[in-house]
């Protein structure tokens, strides 16, 4: 069983900051990238940025030069700080780990595994 549990969102006034934590735990191992996905009321889940075991980063375009993605492999965990937050930043965001789960039969598949998803609330 694999567990991913994340932290950190709440209500925060534009232009604000906020830190989300990820951390994964359990029969997952080998992770190679994590990521946040954000889904606003109405809409599609999107990807706001990945990193992988080497560092490598990604984000969407309307999140650069205002978030950073950053990881700990030693933890398997994954964080993303959030600067100069508007509302349109707001939705529940969602952290995504890709690596091999092991099953009951003792095989191992490469899966993405969700977490339960934290909101963020950018309002005055």
């Amino acid at each position: 069983q694999v567990q991913v549990v994340e932290s950190g969102g709440g209500l925060v006034q534009p232009g604000g900051s906020l830190r989300l934590s990820c951390a994964a735990s359990g029969s997952i191992f080998a992770i190679v990238t994590m990521g946040w996905y954000r889904q606003a009321p109405g809409k599609q889940r999107e990807l706001v940025a990945t990193i992988t075991n080497g560092g490598d980063t990604n984000y969407t375009d309307s999140v650069k030069g205002r978030f950073t993605i950053s990881r700990d492999n030693a933890k398997d965990a994954v964080y993303l700080q959030m600067s100069s937050l508007k509302p349109d930043d707001t939705a529940v965001y969602y952290c995504s780990v890709d690596g091999f789960v092991l099953g009951t039969g003792g095989i191992a598949e490469y899966s993405r595994v969700w977490g339960q998803g934290t909101l963020v609330t950018v309002s005055s």
